[in-house]
């Protein structure tokens, strides 16, 4: 008797805004696929209408995202071939999907990315600021006390950060980076791929002043200048330099670091000469 071939688990990009930016292997997975997992299935049922995909799709969202995930395993253990789309652009990214993905792997099911759109990343080539190098945060949290925790963190973020909004929000998540993040560089990117799309580089300031006159509408990425090493720099140094220096000196010299490199370190940190460190040792003692 010949053993059952085990399913698998497609994640498929679908576009976040313009129909067309969908490849042609997705398109012809969906086709192929025994069952769509759609987080929302009466959005999703549009582009399978537009592309004439009939294949049968089952509901998985964020309030259903652990009791389907097993049961749509199920279904790839008996030979099924899955294929999860999100709202838009790429599944497990600010989405259940990142669920289903780890259940899969701890069930043995083997899982394959079909890429294609991304909002984050499009936002983010599209913004004029760094690209090597990002801090991708999607939708802040609504609790205050959990907000206020990742916004004191992003404060000392020196990678270029890019953050979710929708514009009924937009005005209160600027209005908090303002206050927490000082007066950065921001794109705010909305409605991207679709007929409006609008790119709009500014500052945190400007852009509260815009908005504060002009209604946001659209779904908005935000892209923000990380903080400069210099200026992080400089900080640190600022806070070296309300420690005592044989206080500071101390913490090298209990870790067994030798008077001479202790000096050097402690010059390090506060922006000084290793002589100038000597010689306020010297007045001390």
């Amino acid at each position: 008797m010949q053993e059952k071939t085990q399913g698998k688990l497609y994640l498929c990009a679908t576009p976040i805004g313009n129909l067309e930016d969908i490849t042609l292997r997705v398109l012809r997975i969906l086709e192929e696929a025994d069952l769509i997992a759609a987080e929302d299935t009466r959005n999703s049922i549009k582009l399978l209408n537009y592309y004439e995909i009939k294949t049968p799709m089952t509901s998985y969202h964020e309030y259903n995202k652990i009791e389907k995930a097993y049961q749509l395993v199920e279904k790839m253990k008996n030979g099924e071939k899955v294929a999860l789309i999100t709202d838009a652009g790429t599944p497990g990214i600010s989405d259940p999907g990142e669920e289903l993905v780890r259940i899969c792997h701890e069930s043995g099911i083997e899982v394959t990315s079909l890429p294609g759109a991304c909002a984050c990343v499009t936002a983010l080539t599209l913004s004029g600021l760094p690209t090597r190098r990002f801090a991708f945060e999607a939708f802040l949290p609504k609790d205050k006390k959990e907000r206020s925790s990742i916004l004191s963190a992003l404060k000392s973020e020196t990678r270029t950060i890019i953050l979710y909004e929708a514009p009924h929000h937009l005005l209160r998540t600027l209005e908090d980076l303002y206050a927490a993040l000082g007066d950065r560089k921001i794109t705010l990117c909305r409605e991207l791929t679709k007929r409006y799309e609008t790119v709009f580089s500014a500052t945190l300031s400007n852009a509260i002043s815009y908005y504060r006159q002009k209604e946001p509408k659209g779904e908005f990425v935000l892209v923000i200048e990380g903080r400069s090493m210099q200026s992080l720099q400089e900080e640190k140094q600022q806070e070296w330099l309300s420690v005592p220096l044989t206080e500071h000196m101390a913490q090298y010299e209990q870790q067994g670091i030798c008077h001479k490199d202790a000096m050097k370190l402690v010059a390090k940190d506060r922006g000084i000469s290793k002589r100038e460190v000597y010689a306020m040792l010297l007045e001390i003692t």
